[in-house]
């Protein structure tokens, strides 16, 4: 069964919703050394994330690439925006406004949101959804 974990970036809070996103991915690689797969299913967002990751902090490397332009099973951060890739990745981060078909298939999905109006919204949707299907949910403040 998934684990869901949604992180929720405090009003006022410095950053975005991709600056947050950075954060989880830096977490979760240096900690956890996991394989991630950032669901993006707007190939601008995909591009906008890609370049963010690249320039993130000074003092790290977070080894990723663009599904389609990166050997998969060299790489331990995609970022997809066409669906899900061929190999096994263990957490899934999305960053689309719906849920994402093949989430079922992530040991842990992470669902990182910002104030805005629209994110929100769709946050709430999709955090419905899946306490409907008794699913395990946890909701994180981030300042």
């Amino acid at each position: 069964m998934t684990r869901i974990d949604f992180y929720v970036l405090k009003p006022g809070a410095r950053g975005d919703r991709l600056d947050l996103t950075c954060r989880l991915v830096q977490r979760i690689h240096d900690q956890q050394q996991l394989r991630i797969l950032l669901h993006c299913p707007e190939p601008r967002l995909a591009r906008d994330l890609d370049r963010r990751l690249w320039t993130f902090r000074d003092d790290s490397f977070l080894p990723h690439g663009l599904v389609g332009e990166t050997d998969p099973t060299l790489t331990p951060i995609l970022i997809s925006s066409d669906g899900e890739p061929a190999n096994e990745q263990q957490v899934l981060i999305n960053l689309g406004l719906e849920v994402p078909t093949f989430f079922a298939r992530f040991a842990r999905l992470c669902e990182p949101l910002d104030q805005d109006p629209t994110v929100l919204a769709a946050g709430r949707r999709r955090y419905a959804c899946y306490r409907e299907q008794g699913l395990p949910l946890a909701s994180h403040q981030v300042g």
